[in-house]
């Protein structure tokens, strides 16, 4: 008999994405419902499931990334493993994984920006789209400010010359190879962009 949680995830994801996280191998129920909680009573029209493994000072991270479209809003979910410092207050639990979500009201969302990679152009199929894409999505719910300070390019000189810096608004970057994913995933990587693409674009 399924639990409460499982009840609830299942009524609210649809059967396509379920089975992407489950596929991910990161902690599926916990993704699950994690990302059921974001995207509450909406209805999900398309997703992306991103997966990803890191090493960090010789310590092995898994990540996986969920982005889900409804007719409203963009649903972003991110969760990965965690140690804690030594001086944290939860370091007597040893790894735990870390998932925070996002909700992005659709109209916030800036653009959607795909960079495909072709090898061998010059044999390039009509359609194809090549063997890699990165999906950058941008959006304004809120802008980061880069401050360093400033030189004149004199290594002697002590004057203070303030600051300099840049902007930057909130963004993900999506890097899908069929080689490393399967055609699969990378399918289903352009049709969430195709499908985000259009939702901005009304």
């Amino acid at each position: 008999m399924a639990s409460r949680s499982e009840q609830i995830t299942g009524a609210v994801l649809p059967q396509g994405l379920l089975s992407d996280i489950e596929q991910a191998g990161y902690f599926p129920a916990l993704v699950a419902d994690v990302v059921a909680t974001a995207v509450g009573t909406d209805l999900v029209l398309s997703h992306l499931v991103h997966a990803e493994t890191t090493i960090d000072n010789e310590t092995v991270r898994r990540h996986v990334t969920v982005v889900a479209l409804t007719s409203r809003r963009l649903i972003v979910a991110h969760a990965d493993d965690h140690t804690p410092t030594p001086e944290s207050p939860v370091a007597h639990l040893g790894s735990v994984a870390t998932a925070t979500t996002e909700t992005v009201p659709l109209s916030a969302v800036r653009g959607v920006m795909l960079a495909h990679v072709m090898p061998s152009p010059e044999t390039y199929v009509e359609g194809s789209l090549g063997r890699e894409v990165t999906v950058t999505i941008s959006w304004g719910a809120v802008s980061r400010v880069d401050l360093l300070p400033a030189t004149c390019g004199d290594p002697d000189c002590g004057a203070d010359h303030g600051y300099e810096g840049s902007i930057a608004g909130d963004d993900i970057a999506l890097r899908v190879s069929a080689d490393a994913d399967g055609d699969a995933n990378l399918q289903q990587a352009l049709d969430f962009s195709r499908a985000l693409s259009a939702a901005i674009g009304q």
